[in-house]
């Protein structure tokens, strides 16, 4: 069986902040930037690229949809 591979991508600065996709993460590889949006938030972004298994949680879980996930599978 192939394996799957994920990445998410955030729109920064559509992110509030609230920290709901860091919990939902089984493999704890989303965290909180240090920096901040336009709007003076911090936002989340994937810390490990090479964890993320594309379970889609993160997204799920988002109440603003600012999250996108791709998955690929590897041979």
């Amino acid at each position: 069986m192939a394996k799957v591979r994920g990445t998410i991508v955030v729109d920064i600065e559509k992110c509030k902040g609230c920290e709901i996709c860091v919990g939902a993460c089984p493999t704890s590889v989303i965290s909180m930037s240090t920096e901040v949006n336009a709007k003076g938030y911090q936002y989340a972004y994937l810390n490990d690229p090479d964890g993320c298994t594309g379970c889609t949680n993160c997204a799920i879980v988002c109440p603003d949809g600012v999250i996108t996930v791709y998955r690929a599978k590897v041979k």
